[in-house]
Order: C-alpha cells, then structure tokens, then sequence
C-alpha cells in the first residue's frame, strides 16, 4: 500500500481464486461443559475437539455441516455478553447462511430450542429464524429468498 491508497480502497479480485472458506465465532461460555452439551443436544452439533488433556477442559470446539463455533470458559468473572445485552437490535452474534431454514426450523423446534424469531422474513428477501444458545448467544439462520 502506497501514500496515495487508503485502506478503504477496494482491492481489485476479478480473476482472482477465492481464498477465504469460512469463519467461525468465538464465544465465552459461563460453564463449558454445559455449553458443549446444548450444541449436541439440542442444536444437533458434533464436538470436534476441547482442551487441554489435562483434567480441566476450558475451551472447545463443536461443528455441524461445514460450521464451526469455537467455546471457551476464562474465570468466573468473565461472563458471556451476546450482543443483545449491550445493544437490543444488535443482536445476532452469529448469521449462518442456511440452504434450507424450512427444514432446520422444524428439527430445531422439535429438539425444543427457544427462538428469539420464527420462520419468516426478517426483510426484505432474508428468509429464516433466531434462536438462543445457552450462554444467551442469538445464532440467526437465513438465505436470500424472493417473497
């Protein structure tokens, strides 16, 4: 970058190869355990991974279809803040691009896990829901759909 190129300025990607695959959230969790837990159970996830081996697991990951949500318990006084507690219509703090949210709203529904918003169109042309993880974190699941 030179003196007269901002760091706004759009990098040209025309023919360029895509390089970024996917990004996965990080959230802080009030008891691990209990969290990795809600994921499998009622979210239908997989634990991929939690450490260290020693006895007293603080961090984890846990994945389903391709995403991925990285887990982690710092102390007692570190406490989960989803964006809603700061901000209440700031408050996803996941947005999962979902093929069919049909079909995941109703296995979430069965698995019984509480929604922040049903089945609907949000605005214009984004089809889905939210829902709340354990910590209070709102994962919304949408696609673009024409009404």
């Amino acid at each position: 970058m030179n003196s007269s190129t901002t760091a706004s300025t759009p990098v040209p990607r025309e023919g360029a190869s895509r390089n970024l695959a996917s990004i996965s959230p990080f959230f802080i969790v009030k008891d691990l355990q209990a969290s990795i837990d809600y994921y499998i159970e009622r979210m239908g996830f997989q634990l991929d991974f939690q450490g260290p081996d020693d006895g007293r697991p603080f961090y984890g990951q846990v994945s389903r279809d391709g995403i991925a949500i990285f887990l982690k318990k710092i102390s007692p006084d570190v406490l989960p803040c989803p964006n809603h507690t700061r901000h209440e219509w700031a408050r996803w703090d996941a947005y999962i691009y979902t093929v069919d949210p049909d079909a995941l709203f109703r296995e979430l529904k069965q698995r019984g896990v509480p929604f922040v918003k049903e089945l609907s169109f949000i605005d214009a042309g984004l089809w889905g829901f939210e829902v709340t993880d354990g910590d209070g974190y709102v994962l919304a699941f949408f696609q673009l759909r024409d009404k």
